[in-house]
């Protein structure tokens, strides 16, 4: 496909599912860093995850690793003034990302949603986790519940492009240039067969992932299957699904259940689910916990990141996603989402159709507002 990057080949991609894995592997890489710790990341709160990263990437920066730890704004919100002031002093090179302002207007709206951890260019993590202890331990009124989220450890000659992806955005910010790292050695290859290429977005001027999703629905052979946290769609995606179950695609959404921290998406999600079940795209919600996931597997390749392909992150949001083509991977991918729909309620068209009018009218009223904000430019 033009416009994209190059796929590279010999990587190892390892799927890590949910906060008690992701975490302790995270931890691990960076108190094995010799050079260099790079974290660009959206959701970061004051908490015990973040108390743990603070200490590591701490005791890096004493032993002489270059540490730098983007965070967005708004996403950070949370975290602590006593929390940033100790990474300032550890000698920790902290970056928010466009701060808020009353004199920007809409330019608050714009994020960086991206979840990306470098490791002296020869590790990387990617997915859609934050620093917050809602991955760990969950809410504080529901402490058995942490959010069902994924991240990816990646080695080989793809991590080049992620440290490119991390410095770009750290000059944009910053205006300090990044050298590449001394120790490594650009287009290595690793104990592992997985080709992987990163995407991005950028807003409407970049929608690599989107038209991605998009390419690959439409070349599809026997299925897509979309995990999502925030199910509002692109108009091209839906019609892109439906085209895709009625010539017999496997096709499946698996999609937030009542536990939710945005409600009004849940409500206004629903308005889409007619003509989706109608054509034959079967739609699950998730049960047991608050879904936060953002993965699709199309035949045997696999997109995952932080992209929820919603309308909001697409015009504001950059987000970064990768692309695997490797059969282990996609069974790890196949094996996750097939757990996932066990404990997940099938809705059905029969059963959609006699819902009842007041939640139509929920349904109605939520959608509309939905319209009416993303219209805000």
């Amino acid at each position: 496909m033009r416009g994209y990057p190059n796929w590279h080949d010999g990587n190892s991609v390892e799927l890590l599912i949910d906060g008690e894995r992701f975490f302790p592997a995270m931890l691990e890489a960076i108190e094995r860093a010799r050079e260099s710790v790079l974290i660009e990341l959206y959701l970061a709160a004051s908490g015990r995850v973040m108390n743990e990263f603070i200490a590591a990437l701490s005791d890096a920066a004493a032993r002489g690793v270059s540490v730098h730890l983007m965070l967005d704004h708004f996403g950070a919100r949370e975290l602590r003034p006593i929390d940033r002031e100790t990474l300032r002093r550890a000698g920790i090179h902290l970056a928010l990302y466009n701060p808020i302002a009353f004199s920007k207007l809409f330019s608050n709206f714009s994020r960086d949603h991206r979840k990306l951890m470098v490791i002296d260019g020869r590790v990387a993590f990617i997915g859609g986790a934050g620093l917050t202890d809602r991955f760990r331990i969950g809410r504080a009124n529901q402490p058995d519940t942490p959010w069902h989220e994924l991240m990816c450890r990646i080695e080989g000659p793809v991590v080049d492009d992620m440290f490119e992806l991390f410095a770009r955005q750290w000059h944009r910010t910053c205006l300090e240039c990044m050298p590449p790292p001394a120790t490594t050695q650009l287009h290595r290859t690793v104990d592992g067969g997985a080709s992987v290429r990163v995407l991005t977005a950028e807003g409407p001027q970049s929608q690599q992932i989107k038209f991605s999703i998009l390419h690959m629905t439409r070349r599809s052979r026997h299925r897509v299957w979309i995990c999502t946290a925030y199910f509002l769609p692109s108009f091209a995606l839906r019609l892109a699904l439906r085209r895709a179950a009625r010539r017999g695609i496997d096709v499946r959404l698996l999609v937030s259940g009542p536990l939710t921290d945005h409600r009004w998406i849940y409500h206004a999600s629903k308005r889409y689910y007619r003509r989706l079940l109608k054509a034959g795209v079967r739609i699950y919600e998730y049960q047991p916990r608050m879904l936060h996931a953002k993965i699709a597997l199309i035949d045997d390749q696999v997109s995952l990141g932080s992209c929820n392909l919603d309308h909001w992150n697409l015009r504001w949001n950059l987000e970064a996603n990768i692309e695997v083509r490797e059969p282990r991977f996609a069974h790890d991918v196949e094996r996750l989402i097939l757990t996932d729909l066990d404990q997940s309620q099938e809705i059905t068209a029969a059963e959609w159709a006699r819902r009842p009018w007041h939640r139509k009218i929920r349904e109605l009223v939520w959608a509309m507002i939905s319209q009416w904000i993303l219209r805000i430019r």
